[in-house]
Parts: structure tokens; C-alpha cells; sequence
């Protein structure tokens, strides 16, 4: 009995050294599989040659793309996922391009400045002739009845022909001296002298030179105005500048 008691011990523990050796070689359970990597982001580049134009002017923009399935450009529309197109913009404009992928969403955008063209020189103008200079601003001086003296209210008329000879001493010319149709034509004659050399002496005291000024009396024989009334008569009582060519 007793050694079938040993025997009996020993297969115990045979049995359970035999399931301690199995347990410590039993297969490891494998990982899980590592996730799929994420899509890569989509890039983007535009680019505007040239950058600046004139109204008017047409401008190339060029794209690039990668990992992009959607490509818009904003005012244009869609377009391939590279490439370029000219347009022309009417204003200062940014141009922006958007790419979408898997991925992601990648914008890029170009500015073009849009520059109104220089306005054309202006068209010379042709400076006035010493003649026409002459005409526009030397005043003649008018008289009052039968008085060969200059009137105060002259001067001034007088001063301003002063100035304007002054500052063009090659100009020479002739003061006519003329009368209204009243008298006979020999008195109107003497009259017509003496106004013009009044108005002369008046030009040489203020520093112009006499040998540029010439004096002529029409008298009443060249009239302004042909009525006989006051207005028309104060036309013909006057010194009358005329340029010498």
C-alpha cells in the first residue's frame, strides 16, 4: 500500500510539471496591425507674370499642385492640377487658388496690380507772336473832345503799355493819332500830331526808347466808327498803337 500511495505521489507531480512545461511554452498573442498611415496634405503654389500691368494688359498666371483632386482658382473656376492661363484684370486683383485632396485643403495666391496708363503729353501749344503779343496788351489811349493832352483816366492804360514795352525792347511800332469827324480836316490833322506825339513824349518819360516809336495824324480821315453820335465819336479820338513788322 504504501509504495502505491508513492506511486500515485510522483504521477501527480509528473502531471503537473508537464502542465507547468506546456503553459511556459504556449504561443504569445501577435499585435495588432498598426493603423494605415494618414493621406498626405496637398501643396500649392500660383504665380502671376508679370506682377503689375497696365489696364488692359494680359498677365500669365502658372500653378502647381501635388496630392490634390480639386483645383479651383477664384474667378476662373475649376482647372487641371497644373498649369497656367492668361487673363487680363480689369482692376488690382488677387488670385487665389485652392487645392483639395484627400488629404486636406492647401491654398496658394498671387496679386497682380493693375496701373492706369500715363496720360499722352498734352499737345503743345504755340506760343504767341511777338505780334499777338503786342495786340493783346498794349491798350490805346483815348481823348477827350478838341484836347490833345492824355486824360487821368489813362494812366493807368498808359503805365500798362509801359511795362509791356519795357519787357520787349525789339518790338517797334507806330502811334497813330486820330480825331472825330467834327472840324475841318486840316485842323484835325494838327490834332491827330499832337495826340500821338502826347501819347509818345508819355512812353519816352517812362523809359521807353524814342527811336522805337513812329508817329503818324490820320485827323479824321481813317474813323473807327462811321455814326455820328458821342460813342462813335469817342472811338476816333484816340492814339492808336499799331505794330511795325
Amino acid at each position: 500500500m504504501k509504495q502505491l500511495r508513492t506511486k500515485w505521489i510522483t504521477l501527480v507531480f509528473a502531471l503537473a510539471a508537464v502542465m507547468m512545461l506546456g503553459a511556459c511554452h504556449e504561443k504569445p498573442v501577435p499585435p495588432p496591425p498598426p493603423p494605415p498611415p494618414s493621406p498626405t496634405a496637398p501643396t500649392a503654389s500660383l504665380t502671376a507674370n508679370p506682377e503689375s500691368v497696365e489696364k488692359g494688359g494680359a498677365v500669365t498666371l502658372t500653378w502647381q499642385t501635388t496630392n490634390a483632386t480639386d483645383v479651383s482658382i477664384e474667378g476662373i473656376g475649376g482647372v487641371q492640377t497644373s498649369g497656367s492661363q492668361q487673363v487680363t484684370p480689369a482692376d488690382s486683383t488677387t488670385y487665389t487658388l485652392t487645392a483639395k485632396g484627400a488629404g486636406g485643403t492647401q491654398q496658394a495666391t498671387a496679386r497682380v496690380t493693375v496701373t492706369m496708363p500715363a496720360p499722352p503729353p498734352p499737345t503743345p501749344v504755340a506760343s504767341a507772336t511777338e505780334e499777338e503779343l503786342f495786340s493783346q496788351n498794349v491798350k490805346d489811349i483815348y481823348f477827350e473832345y478838341d484836347k490833345g493832352d492824355v486824360r487821368t483816366d489813362q494812366q493807368s492804360a498808359l503805365a500798362g503799355d509801359v511795362e509791356f514795352l519795357k519787357a520787349h525792347p525789339t518790338i517797334h511800332f507806330t502811334i497813330e493819332g486820330h480825331c472825330d469827324e467834327r472840324g475841318s480836316t486840316e485842323y484835325n490833322l494838327a490834332l491827330g500830331d499832337t495826340r500821338a506825339s502826347s501819347v509818345k513824349n508819355a512812353l519816352v518819360q517812362g523809359g521807353i526808347p524814342a527811336d522805337s516809336v513812329k508817329t503818324i495824324s490820320y485827323g479824321k480821315e481813317k474813323p473807327f466808327c462811321s455814326e455820328s453820335n458821342e460813342a462813335c465819336w469817342q472811338q476816333n479820338r484816340v492814339g492808336h498803337f499799331v505794330y511795325q513788322k
